[in-house]
């Protein structure tokens, strides 16, 4: 048993990994850069540049000893025509993919806001002749280079000796201390980082919200309570009703008990989650007034999106017992203890649920994650401040630091309950640690 729990342990471990490389290709390689995102358009050089450094998307993204800066404005003249905080002085042509400059033409960047003891540098795509500052550069085809600046430099000037140069991108760089501070290591240290002073190490560290800035771990803490207490009872009640029903439903199989069972849980499944939440809302909740519409200020304000929540689930979860039931009473066990003479009650109960427990813990460990990241329909139409509510809010402010942190939080959940489900199964059946 305990080399079996090493093995999964181990196999978790390798999923992790995968989790965190796929997070941060979703979050960082894929959506480009989030600080333009998230401020909108025409934002200040200083606010983009104080934004990427808190989130640290101005980091190399694995190796480098330069991060993006807006102390200069960068300018890709193959993608936009509007060049904020740049200056182009004629003779120029703007073609497709680049600018391209004639002798007498330059571009002049001018320096946004003061940063002291750094060392900046121009990043440029060219082909030609130019001058950066005064210093020539020469390519017969698009190369890129890195033009190193004073530090105290007011304006960068990009000129044309000979009148060839054809220009795609500008960018601008800052140095900084360790090659190794990367967008990567940052990934991996908001997850576990280590200190000089007790306890040593540091566990899901995600900075703070880019709304509130209030440290997301408090923000997570907050919400798990009400995320909890909505989805305890509704696990626990579509689980416990579920079995009950389709353990009835099993023993008077193919009778009108059967079949009425059976019909209510397909009607049920077919039903849409959200057509549930609206009716429940407006006859339980506004027309006969049994049960608060929403809102979140006591145990009373619970009742009517639990109830909700159980009867949505319930008719799936009734099938899928009853086929398992079902599925069991055709073993050889089942008929040793009705022909020792077990009381129908004992042969249900005792014998059939038992060994039925392992496709119930398959169920169950599909769920159980959900438990504390909350339902994100129920707890934005009820209004119930849990984590599903704190996700659509950082969804609808594109708060990159809380969603990361719900992704991750979800993620790694899926994956302990799937080894603690593992356990179990091995638990209830020893075959299963023996074939494996």
């Amino acid at each position: 048993m305990l080399g079996y729990i090493v093995k999964r342990t181990l196999y978790s471990f390798f999923i992790m990994a995968g989790v965190i490389i796929l997070t941060f290709a979703l979050f960082r390689l894929s959506s480009g850069d989030p600080a333009a995102a998230m401020l909108g358009k025409n934002p200040l050089p200083r606010e983009v540049e104080d934004l990427r450094t808190a989130i640290g998307s101005d980091k190399p993204l694995f190796w480098g000893h330069w991060r993006k800066t807006e102390i200069f404005c960068s300018a890709d003249f193959s993608e936009k025509k509007d060049f904020p905080g740049i200056q182009l002085i004629n003779p120029y042509t703007l073609e497709n993919k680049y600018i391209a400059l004639e002798k007498e033409g330059k571009i002049i960047f001018r320096r946004n806001f003061k940063m002291n003891n750094i060392s900046i540098a121009s990043r440029i795509k060219f082909k030609g002749t130019i001058s950066v500052n005064g210093r020539s550069f020469f390519s017969p085809s698009e190369t890129e280079i890195l033009a190193p600046l004073e530090s105290s430099a007011e304006t960068v000037e990009i000129m044309s000796p000979e009148g060839n140069a054809k220009i795609s991108e500008v960018a601008f760089l800052r140095a900084q201390d360790s090659a190794f501070d990367s967008q990567f290591l940052s990934a991996i240290q908001e997850i576990v980082s280590f200190k000089g002073e007790f306890p040593y190490i540091q566990l899901f560290d995600f900075g703070r919200t880019l709304v509130t800035k209030e440290p997301v771990n408090r923000v997570l803490w907050r919400g798990l309570w009400p995320s909890l207490a909505l989805m305890l009872p509704i696990f626990f009640g579509e689980m416990i009703i579920g079995i009950i029903l389709a353990l009835i439903s099993t023993a008077f199989r193919n009778s009108w008990t059967d079949r009425t069972i059976v019909l209510l849980s397909v009607a049920g499944m077919s039903i849409s989650f959200l057509v549930l939440i609206i009716a429940a809302q407006w006859y339980l909740g506004y027309y006969f007034n049994i049960f608060p519409v929403c809102g979140w200020g006591g145990i009373t304000f619970l009742f009517l999106p639990v109830i909700t929540g159980i009867v949505s689930g319930l008719g799936g979860s009734v099938r899928f017992y009853r086929t398992v039931f079902i599925n069991e009473l055709n073993k050889e066990y089942l008929r040793t203890a009705v022909a020792k003479g077990c009381s129908p009650f004992s042969v249900y109960s005792r014998h059939l649920l038992k060994n039925a427990m392992v496709p119930i813990l398959t169920r169950a460990s599909t769920t159980l994650p959900f438990l504390f990241t909350g339902s994100l329909l129920l707890e934005s139409f009820f209004l119930i401040p849990g984590l599903g509510y704190a996700g659509i809010n950082a969804l609808m402010n594109a708060d990159i630091q809380m969603l990361k942190a719900l992704v991750i939080i979800s993620a790694f959940l899926f994956i302990f309950i799937n080894l603690i489900t593992d356990i179990a199964y091995a638990w209830a059946d020893p075959r299963i640690r023996l074939a494996k």
